[in-house]
Protein backbone atom coordinates (compact mmCIF):
# COMPACT_ATOMS: atom_id res chain seq x y z
CA UNK A 1 0.00 0.00 0.00
CA UNK A 2 2.90 2.61 0.73
CA UNK A 3 4.63 1.46 -1.72
CA UNK A 4 1.80 2.30 -3.93
CA UNK A 5 1.78 5.93 -2.75
CA UNK A 6 4.97 6.78 -2.67
CA UNK A 7 4.92 5.54 -6.27
CA UNK A 8 1.70 8.26 -7.25
CA UNK A 9 3.73 10.59 -5.49
CA UNK A 10 7.47 10.55 -7.49
CA UNK A 11 4.79 10.37 -10.21
CA UNK A 12 2.90 14.08 -9.46
CA UNK A 13 6.32 15.33 -8.86
CA UNK A 14 7.98 14.41 -11.85
CA UNK A 15 4.85 15.94 -13.75
CA UNK A 16 4.99 18.88 -12.08
CA UNK A 17 8.62 19.16 -12.65
CA UNK A 18 8.57 18.66 -16.51
CA UNK A 19 5.22 21.25 -16.17
CA UNK A 20 7.34 24.04 -14.80
CA UNK A 21 10.48 22.66 -17.17
CA UNK A 22 8.77 23.81 -20.38
CA UNK A 23 7.25 27.20 -18.87
CA UNK A 24 10.88 27.86 -18.03
CA UNK A 25 11.55 26.88 -21.69
CA UNK A 26 8.75 28.70 -23.42
CA UNK A 27 9.33 32.22 -21.40
CA UNK A 28 12.81 31.95 -23.00
CA UNK A 29 11.96 31.44 -25.85
CA UNK A 30 9.17 34.80 -25.82
CA UNK A 31 11.57 36.97 -24.29
CA UNK A 32 13.97 36.40 -26.96
CA UNK A 33 16.88 34.32 -25.40
CA UNK A 34 16.65 31.59 -28.34
CA UNK A 35 19.36 33.03 -31.33
CA UNK A 36 17.97 35.08 -33.70
CA UNK A 37 19.44 33.37 -36.97
CA UNK A 38 17.33 30.78 -38.41
CA UNK A 39 17.75 31.30 -42.02
CA UNK A 40 19.27 32.75 -45.29
CA UNK A 41 18.05 34.59 -47.76
CA UNK A 42 20.30 35.98 -51.27
CA UNK A 43 19.56 37.87 -54.01
CA UNK A 44 21.91 37.99 -57.02
CA UNK A 45 21.78 40.72 -59.72
CA UNK A 46 23.51 41.01 -62.70
CA UNK A 47 22.76 44.50 -64.15
CA UNK A 48 23.83 44.26 -67.56
CA UNK A 49 22.80 42.77 -70.75
CA UNK A 50 24.10 42.12 -74.03
CA UNK A 51 26.85 39.73 -75.41
CA UNK A 52 29.97 41.54 -74.70
CA UNK A 53 28.79 41.27 -71.45
CA UNK A 54 29.17 38.13 -70.73
CA UNK A 55 31.43 37.94 -67.88
CA UNK A 56 28.54 39.83 -65.80
CA UNK A 57 26.21 37.09 -66.71
CA UNK A 58 28.92 34.22 -65.61
CA UNK A 59 29.45 35.97 -62.31
CA UNK A 60 26.00 35.94 -61.27
CA UNK A 61 25.85 32.01 -62.56
CA UNK A 62 28.73 31.17 -60.51
CA UNK A 63 27.70 32.98 -57.33
CA UNK A 64 24.80 31.61 -57.66
CA UNK A 65 26.56 27.33 -58.31
CA UNK A 66 28.55 28.39 -55.32
CA UNK A 67 25.78 29.30 -52.48
CA UNK A 68 23.42 26.41 -53.63
CA UNK A 69 26.38 24.14 -53.03
CA UNK A 70 26.68 25.60 -49.98
CA UNK A 71 23.09 24.67 -48.73
CA UNK A 72 20.61 27.53 -49.48
CA UNK A 73 18.05 26.24 -51.60
CA UNK A 74 15.98 28.03 -54.85
CA UNK A 75 13.24 29.02 -52.64
CA UNK A 76 15.58 31.09 -50.61
CA UNK A 77 17.31 32.35 -53.86
CA UNK A 78 16.09 35.43 -56.00
CA UNK A 79 17.86 35.20 -59.49
CA UNK A 80 17.75 38.26 -61.30
CA UNK A 81 19.61 37.92 -64.95
CA UNK A 82 19.31 39.58 -68.59
CA UNK A 83 19.30 35.97 -69.85
CA UNK A 84 20.70 36.55 -72.87
CA UNK A 85 23.90 35.28 -73.26
CA UNK A 86 23.27 31.11 -73.29
CA UNK A 87 20.77 31.00 -76.32
CA UNK A 88 22.82 34.06 -78.15
CA UNK A 89 23.70 33.74 -81.83
CA UNK A 90 27.19 34.68 -81.25
CA UNK A 91 27.70 31.86 -78.79
CA UNK A 92 29.71 29.08 -79.90
CA UNK A 93 28.46 26.72 -77.38
CA UNK A 94 25.15 27.23 -77.31
CA UNK A 95 22.94 26.86 -73.96
CA UNK A 96 25.76 27.05 -71.97
CA UNK A 97 27.59 29.54 -69.70
CA UNK A 98 31.33 29.24 -68.65
CA UNK A 99 33.44 31.08 -66.39
CA UNK A 100 36.65 29.61 -67.13
CA UNK A 101 38.25 29.72 -70.29
CA UNK A 102 39.06 25.86 -69.61
CA UNK A 103 35.05 24.94 -69.47
CA UNK A 104 35.03 22.38 -66.82
CA UNK A 105 31.75 22.95 -65.41
CA UNK A 106 28.30 24.77 -67.29
CA UNK A 107 26.47 26.82 -65.20
CA UNK A 108 23.43 27.04 -67.66
CA UNK A 109 22.75 23.56 -66.64
CA UNK A 110 20.24 21.96 -65.42
CA UNK A 111 18.50 23.25 -62.30
CA UNK A 112 18.71 26.89 -62.79
CA UNK A 113 15.56 29.10 -61.71
CA UNK A 114 15.79 32.61 -63.47
CA UNK A 115 13.12 34.33 -61.12
CA UNK A 116 13.48 37.74 -62.83
CA UNK A 117 14.90 37.67 -66.66
CA UNK A 118 14.76 40.08 -69.28
CA UNK A 119 13.55 43.38 -69.41
CA UNK A 120 11.87 42.23 -65.93
CA UNK A 121 15.54 43.16 -64.31
CA UNK A 122 14.70 47.26 -63.61
CA UNK A 123 15.32 48.84 -60.92
CA UNK A 124 11.62 49.42 -59.88
CA UNK A 125 11.72 45.33 -59.49
CA UNK A 126 14.78 45.66 -57.67
CA UNK A 127 13.41 48.08 -55.25
CA UNK A 128 10.34 46.77 -54.80
CA UNK A 129 11.69 43.09 -53.89
CA UNK A 130 14.02 44.64 -51.26
CA UNK A 131 11.04 47.07 -49.49
CA UNK A 132 8.07 43.99 -50.24
CA UNK A 133 5.92 46.30 -51.98
CA UNK A 134 4.89 44.15 -54.57
CA UNK A 135 1.96 44.42 -56.47
CA UNK A 136 -0.98 41.62 -55.91
CA UNK A 137 -0.22 39.17 -58.16
CA UNK A 138 3.13 38.52 -57.63
CA UNK A 139 4.39 35.28 -57.15
CA UNK A 140 5.78 33.73 -54.59
CA UNK A 141 8.75 33.00 -56.48
CA UNK A 142 9.56 36.60 -56.98
CA UNK A 143 9.14 37.69 -53.39
CA UNK A 144 11.81 38.25 -50.74
CA UNK A 145 9.89 35.93 -48.05
CA UNK A 146 12.69 36.86 -44.66
CA UNK A 147 12.05 38.19 -41.72
CA UNK A 148 14.03 39.51 -38.32
CA UNK A 149 15.68 35.54 -38.02
CA UNK A 150 17.09 36.04 -42.02
CA UNK A 151 20.30 36.95 -42.76
CA UNK A 152 20.35 38.60 -46.36
CA UNK A 153 22.86 38.46 -48.61
CA UNK A 154 22.68 40.98 -51.80
CA UNK A 155 25.26 40.58 -54.97
CA UNK A 156 25.39 43.04 -57.80
CA UNK A 157 27.76 43.01 -61.15
CA UNK A 158 27.20 44.80 -63.87
CA UNK A 159 28.79 48.52 -65.00
CA UNK A 160 28.82 51.94 -62.33
CA UNK A 161 30.54 54.86 -61.61
CA UNK A 162 30.59 57.04 -59.23
CA UNK A 163 27.42 56.20 -56.53
CA UNK A 164 25.32 54.98 -59.30
CA UNK A 165 25.19 51.02 -61.16
CA UNK A 166 23.47 50.79 -64.79
CA UNK A 167 20.45 48.76 -65.54
CA UNK A 168 19.90 47.17 -68.54
CA UNK A 169 22.51 49.76 -70.40
CA UNK A 170 19.00 52.14 -69.98
CA UNK A 171 18.29 53.48 -66.67
CA UNK A 172 20.54 53.67 -62.57
CA UNK A 173 20.65 53.30 -59.64
CA UNK A 174 21.84 55.26 -57.31
CA UNK A 175 23.57 54.91 -53.69
CA UNK A 176 20.97 57.21 -51.77
CA UNK A 177 18.41 54.24 -53.61
CA UNK A 178 20.04 51.31 -52.14
CA UNK A 179 20.73 52.95 -48.77
CA UNK A 180 16.70 53.87 -48.07
CA UNK A 181 15.50 50.78 -49.75
CA UNK A 182 17.59 48.84 -47.12
CA UNK A 183 16.66 51.24 -44.07
CA UNK A 184 12.74 50.01 -45.17
CA UNK A 185 14.37 46.10 -45.29
CA UNK A 186 15.57 47.15 -41.09
CA UNK A 187 12.31 48.90 -40.10
CA UNK A 188 10.07 46.39 -41.50
CA UNK A 189 12.40 43.70 -39.95
CA UNK A 190 13.00 42.11 -43.04
CA UNK A 191 16.60 41.06 -41.77
CA UNK A 192 18.52 40.23 -39.23
CA UNK A 193 22.35 40.76 -40.44
CA UNK A 194 22.67 41.82 -44.23
CA UNK A 195 25.75 41.70 -46.62
CA UNK A 196 26.14 43.75 -49.53
CA UNK A 197 28.32 42.92 -52.06
CA UNK A 198 29.59 44.73 -55.07
CA UNK A 199 31.29 44.16 -58.43
CA UNK A 200 31.72 47.06 -60.56
CA UNK A 201 33.92 49.97 -61.17
CA UNK A 202 34.54 52.37 -58.50
CA UNK A 203 32.16 49.89 -56.11
CA UNK A 204 32.63 51.03 -52.86
CA UNK A 205 30.53 54.45 -53.84
CA UNK A 206 27.54 52.08 -54.10
CA UNK A 207 27.33 51.58 -50.10
CA UNK A 208 28.76 54.69 -49.17
CA UNK A 209 25.35 56.00 -48.13
CA UNK A 210 24.19 53.19 -46.44
CA UNK A 211 23.02 54.09 -42.83
CA UNK A 212 21.18 50.90 -41.44
CA UNK A 213 22.29 48.91 -39.07
CA UNK A 214 23.78 45.31 -39.12
CA UNK A 215 24.88 45.87 -42.11
CA UNK A 216 28.41 44.77 -43.89
CA UNK A 217 29.38 46.04 -47.38
CA UNK A 218 32.01 44.80 -49.32
CA UNK A 219 33.19 45.77 -53.09
CA UNK A 220 35.84 45.10 -55.22
CA UNK A 221 37.23 48.71 -55.89
CA UNK A 222 37.27 52.03 -54.49
CA UNK A 223 36.16 55.75 -55.75
CA UNK A 224 38.61 56.36 -59.03
CA UNK A 225 39.29 52.76 -59.56
CA UNK A 226 37.38 50.07 -62.21
CA UNK A 227 36.50 46.24 -62.05
CA UNK A 228 38.56 44.21 -64.08
CA UNK A 229 38.16 41.42 -65.90
CA UNK A 230 40.26 37.76 -65.03
CA UNK A 231 40.91 36.38 -68.66
CA UNK A 232 39.07 35.70 -72.08
CA UNK A 233 37.92 32.43 -73.78
CA UNK A 234 39.29 33.02 -77.48
CA UNK A 235 36.66 31.00 -78.34
CA UNK A 236 33.84 32.75 -76.72
CA UNK A 237 35.47 35.82 -78.02
CA UNK A 238 35.13 37.96 -75.15
CA UNK A 239 36.23 37.90 -71.23
CA UNK A 240 34.26 35.12 -68.58
CA UNK A 241 34.31 36.36 -65.23
CA UNK A 242 35.57 39.49 -63.61
CA UNK A 243 38.75 39.16 -61.36
CA UNK A 244 37.20 40.15 -57.63
CA UNK A 245 34.25 37.46 -58.19
CA UNK A 246 36.59 34.60 -59.43
CA UNK A 247 39.02 35.22 -56.40
CA UNK A 248 35.98 35.54 -54.11
CA UNK A 249 34.39 32.34 -55.78
CA UNK A 250 37.92 30.45 -55.46
CA UNK A 251 37.98 31.31 -51.64
CA UNK A 252 34.22 29.71 -51.34
CA UNK A 253 35.32 26.52 -53.23
CA UNK A 254 37.79 26.02 -50.08
CA UNK A 255 34.97 25.83 -47.64
CA UNK A 256 31.86 23.28 -47.20
CA UNK A 257 28.66 23.47 -45.43
CA UNK A 258 30.32 23.51 -41.67
CA UNK A 259 33.28 25.48 -42.35
CA UNK A 260 34.45 27.42 -39.42
CA UNK A 261 35.21 30.27 -41.72
CA UNK A 262 34.30 33.66 -41.42
CA UNK A 263 33.68 36.63 -42.88
CA UNK A 264 37.37 38.11 -41.65
CA UNK A 265 38.80 35.28 -43.03
CA UNK A 266 37.41 36.11 -46.64
CA UNK A 267 38.61 39.98 -46.13
CA UNK A 268 42.10 38.76 -45.06
CA UNK A 269 42.13 36.39 -47.86
CA UNK A 270 41.33 39.81 -50.65
CA UNK A 271 44.58 40.28 -52.64
CA UNK A 272 44.62 43.67 -54.57
CA UNK A 273 47.10 42.50 -57.43
CA UNK A 274 45.17 39.55 -58.08
CA UNK A 275 41.97 41.75 -58.14
CA UNK A 276 43.26 44.44 -59.77
CA UNK A 277 42.18 46.94 -57.61
CA UNK A 278 41.48 47.78 -53.91
CA UNK A 279 38.93 46.82 -52.64
CA UNK A 280 36.39 47.55 -49.76
CA UNK A 281 35.42 46.46 -46.83
CA UNK A 282 32.98 48.32 -44.68
CA UNK A 283 32.09 46.65 -40.77
CA UNK A 284 31.12 50.03 -38.76
CA UNK A 285 27.28 49.39 -39.15
CA UNK A 286 27.29 46.10 -37.73
CA UNK A 287 27.25 45.26 -33.86
CA UNK A 288 28.97 41.67 -34.42
CA UNK A 289 32.51 41.82 -36.10
CA UNK A 290 32.87 39.61 -38.81
CA UNK A 291 35.41 37.69 -37.04
CA UNK A 292 32.44 36.42 -35.05
CA UNK A 293 30.32 35.85 -38.25
CA UNK A 294 30.64 32.72 -40.23
CA UNK A 295 31.21 32.54 -44.04
CA UNK A 296 28.16 30.26 -44.15
CA UNK A 297 25.97 32.67 -42.35
CA UNK A 298 25.25 34.58 -45.72
CA UNK A 299 26.67 32.12 -48.58
CA UNK A 300 25.38 28.82 -46.72
CA UNK A 301 22.39 27.31 -45.59
CA UNK A 302 21.46 26.74 -41.85
CA UNK A 303 19.33 24.62 -40.05
CA UNK A 304 18.27 26.46 -36.68
CA UNK A 305 14.80 25.31 -35.66
CA UNK A 306 12.94 28.00 -32.98
CA UNK A 307 9.86 26.11 -31.62
CA UNK A 308 7.56 27.74 -29.31
CA UNK A 309 5.31 25.77 -26.44
CA UNK A 310 1.89 26.93 -25.80
CA UNK A 311 1.30 27.39 -22.19
CA UNK A 312 -2.31 26.32 -20.46
CA UNK A 313 -3.60 29.48 -18.48
CA UNK A 314 -6.40 28.58 -16.48
CA UNK A 315 -8.14 31.25 -14.32
CA UNK A 316 -11.52 30.22 -11.81
CA UNK A 317 -13.39 32.34 -9.73
CA UNK A 318 -12.61 32.67 -5.90
CA UNK A 319 -16.48 30.99 -4.77
CA UNK A 320 -15.37 27.42 -6.42
CA UNK A 321 -16.56 24.66 -4.94
CA UNK A 322 -15.31 21.35 -4.93
CA UNK A 323 -17.66 18.47 -3.55
CA UNK A 324 -16.65 15.45 -1.53
CA UNK A 325 -15.82 12.82 -3.37
CA UNK A 326 -17.84 9.18 -3.70
CA UNK A 327 -16.17 6.43 -3.22
CA UNK A 328 -15.09 3.91 -6.20
CA UNK A 329 -14.74 7.33 -7.73
CA UNK A 330 -12.36 6.52 -10.85
CA UNK A 331 -8.56 7.08 -10.52
CA UNK A 332 -8.43 9.85 -13.31
CA UNK A 333 -11.20 12.99 -12.78
CA UNK A 334 -11.85 14.50 -16.30
CA UNK A 335 -12.02 18.05 -16.44
CA UNK A 336 -13.90 19.54 -18.64
CA UNK A 337 -12.22 22.29 -20.12
CA UNK A 338 -14.73 24.15 -22.59
CA UNK A 339 -16.77 26.22 -20.03
CA UNK A 340 -19.67 26.55 -22.47
CA UNK A 341 -19.78 23.16 -23.89
CA UNK A 342 -22.46 20.20 -22.15
CA UNK A 343 -20.36 17.79 -20.07
CA UNK A 344 -18.65 14.77 -21.21
CA UNK A 345 -21.37 11.67 -19.96
CA UNK A 346 -18.34 9.72 -18.84
CA UNK A 347 -17.48 12.11 -16.30
CA UNK A 348 -19.68 11.99 -13.52
CA UNK A 349 -21.38 14.95 -12.25
CA UNK A 350 -20.19 15.10 -9.01
CA UNK A 351 -16.33 15.20 -9.90
CA UNK A 352 -16.82 18.14 -12.03
CA UNK A 353 -15.46 21.85 -10.29
CA UNK A 354 -17.82 24.51 -11.06
CA UNK A 355 -17.50 28.17 -12.58
CA UNK A 356 -14.46 26.84 -14.27
CA UNK A 357 -13.28 28.81 -17.23
CA UNK A 358 -10.02 27.84 -18.89
CA UNK A 359 -8.29 29.24 -21.64
CA UNK A 360 -4.90 29.03 -23.93
CA UNK A 361 -2.76 32.38 -24.44
CA UNK A 362 0.80 32.18 -25.37
CA UNK A 363 4.28 31.78 -23.06
CA UNK A 364 5.24 34.35 -21.15
CA UNK A 365 1.95 35.55 -20.09
CA UNK A 366 1.57 33.41 -17.83
CA UNK A 367 -0.52 33.48 -14.18
CA UNK A 368 1.04 31.90 -11.11
CA UNK A 369 -1.86 29.79 -11.01
CA UNK A 370 -1.29 28.07 -14.16
CA UNK A 371 1.57 26.50 -11.68
CA UNK A 372 -0.70 26.35 -8.88
CA UNK A 373 -3.63 24.30 -10.33
CA UNK A 374 -1.92 21.53 -11.74
CA UNK A 375 -0.12 21.45 -8.09
CA UNK A 376 -3.95 20.86 -6.30
CA UNK A 377 -4.61 18.53 -9.11
CA UNK A 378 -2.11 16.22 -8.50
CA UNK A 379 -2.95 16.14 -4.34
CA UNK A 380 -6.58 15.91 -5.19
CA UNK A 381 -5.81 12.94 -7.73
CA UNK A 382 -3.52 11.41 -5.14
CA UNK A 383 -6.29 11.83 -2.06
CA UNK A 384 -8.49 10.39 -4.23
CA UNK A 385 -6.56 7.69 -4.61
CA UNK A 386 -5.62 6.54 -1.64
CA UNK A 387 -9.28 6.95 -0.56
CA UNK A 388 -10.27 4.49 -3.30
CA UNK A 389 -7.73 2.15 -2.44
CA UNK A 390 -8.30 2.17 1.76
CA UNK A 391 -11.90 1.76 1.22
CA UNK A 392 -11.86 -1.38 -1.41
CA UNK A 393 -8.96 -3.09 1.50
Amino acid sequence: MKLLLYSLLLSAVASLATFASAQKTVTAVHNGDVGKHTNNWAILVDTSRYWFNYRHMANTLAMYRTIKRLGIPDSNIILMLADDVACNPRNPLPGKVYANAGRHLDLYGEGIEVDYRGYEVTVESFLRLLTGRHPDHTPRSKRLLSDSSSNVFIYMTGHGGVEFLKFQDNEEISAFDVADAIEQMSEKKRFNKLLFMTDTCQAATMYSKIYSPNVISTACSQIGENSYSHHNDMEIGCAVIDAYTHHVLNYLETINKTSKQTLQDLFDDYDPVKMLSNPGISTELSDVPPAEILVTDFFGGVASVEMTVPSLVIEFADDIKWPEAKKRAPRHAELDRTPYRRARPSTPQSLRPTNLDTSIMKGGNTSPLAIVFPILISIGVLTLTARTIMSVS
